[in-house]
């Protein structure tokens, strides 16, 4: 049994070290997205100064902000991943209600039906009430956490 019991530590050791180097790659790759998407807003804020119709630019740089927002929420959860080896839902659902948001600018500028619209809004309501009992989770759970070290 202890034979057994070993061989599957190594195995799940292994899969542990596997799993971080996933994480690890991952986290590299979202910062590079996000240095990009932030360089490319940057752009795109210069290019305002010299374009005569500034309503559109102002509606694309918005956008590639809430992009950089999202890649830097999604990042978020990686590295509160390596603080606390827990997977965290709230960067999850912000980064989920930014994309709704960033969908809804888009409704002033492409033909948007009425039932993607609807889709939306409730994806929006939904995720808001989402964030709303994880935080209230997460301040409760921490007031325990209080309470017990003292």
């Amino acid at each position: 049994m202890d034979g057994r019991s070993g061989h599957t530590d190594s195995v799940i050791s292994a899969l542990s070290g596997m799993t971080m180097g996933i994480y690890i790659a991952i986290a590299s790759v979202l910062s590079l997205l996000a240095v990009i998407s932030l360089l490319d807003a940057a752009g795109e804020i210069l290019a305002i100064f010299s374009a005569p119709g500034i309503t559109g630019d102002v509606l694309q740089v918005l956008r590639t902000l809430l992009v950089t927002i999202i890649i830097v929420e999604i990042l978020e959860t990686v590295t509160a991943y390596f603080r606390t080896s827990r997977l965290q839902i709230t960067p999850i659902l912000i980064a989920g209600l930014t994309a709704m948001v960033r969908r809804v600018l888009m409704f002033g500028i492409e033909r948007t039906d009425l039932n993607d619209m609807l889709v939306t809004l409730a994806a929006i309501v939904v995720l808001t009430a989402a964030v709303i009992v994880v935080g209230r989770q997460e301040q409760s759970g921490g007031g325990m956490l209080r309470e017990r070290e003292e």
